[in-house]
């Protein structure tokens, strides 16, 4: 299989001399595209660390990042900003969507950043609506959207510029297990159907094992890394 992501000894520190924290301890991984990839762990752990450098939003002290074959170690910021776009889409455990706009041109910015024909971002914008339930939903504001819903609209968003690895950081964190396993059914389809290669945080076990792998960080290393038989596993 054709990797995503390959990961060779990566470490990073924070801080200097004796105030030094080491948060992510030589780890070694690989994400084929087409993975569904959950990662678990304790606050502290290293996790959300190491979703800073994969999201290509923090730089590693040292150790070896490819992304879809870029070697990202050298990148300036400018060139780290434009992977970001291209490659990487992210939905936070708050939507954070842009308030005084519709949840339509929520999703049809990054496709405006990215410089890509009206006709064309409004045709991909609908077709994404449909996808995540929201058709009849576009011109609604953030405020008249539900938590679900806002969440949605963040998933639409940050899949419209067809991104090579999809970054969710506690996604159903601030959902109820209802909406939230509405959520990952959502995550599932676009893994199953569409192909897109996720990894996502969260603290929760059961939202981990919707994934098809969960890999469990303690102390800035892997501690595990296992296939499930969840809705998205394989196995």
């Amino acid at each position: 299989m054709t990797e995503a992501i390959r990961i060779e000894e990566l470490t990073k520190i924070y801080g200097m001399g004796v105030q030094q924290v080491l948060a992510l301890d030589k780890v070694s991984l690989t994400v084929n595209r087409g993975e569904f990839v959950a990662i678990i762990g304790a606050s502290g752990s290293g996790k959300s660390t190491f979703m800073n450098v994969v999201g290509c939003l923090d730089r590693a002290t040292s150790g070896e990042y490819f992304l879809e074959g870029i070697n990202i170690k050298d990148k300036t910021d400018d060139e780290l900003s434009h992977i970001r776009n291209r490659y990487v889409g992210f939905v936070l455990q708050s939507s954070n969507l842009v308030s005084r706009t519709s949840a339509f041109r929520n999703i049809e910015l990054p496709m405006i950043y990215s410089k890509i024909p009206k006709a064309e971002r409004e045709e991909r914008t609908r077709k994404i609506l449909i996808e995540v339930g929201l058709s009849d939903r576009g011109h609604h504001m953030p405020n008249e959207l539900s938590g679900g819903q806002k969440q949605r609209v963040a998933i639409a968003r940050a899949m419209a510029n067809d991104p090579s690895l999809l970054l969710a950081d506690e996604p159903t964190g601030n959902l109820d297990s209802k909406t939230s396993l509405e959520i990952m059914d959502i995550f599932t389809r676009l893994n199953k159907e569409k192909g897109a290669t996720i990894l996502l945080v969260t603290h929760e076990r059961s939202i981990a094992e919707c994934a098809d792998r969960i890999i469990t960080f303690h102390d800035g290393k892997i501690a595990g890394d296992e296939r499930t038989k969840g809705k998205g596993g394989n196995s």
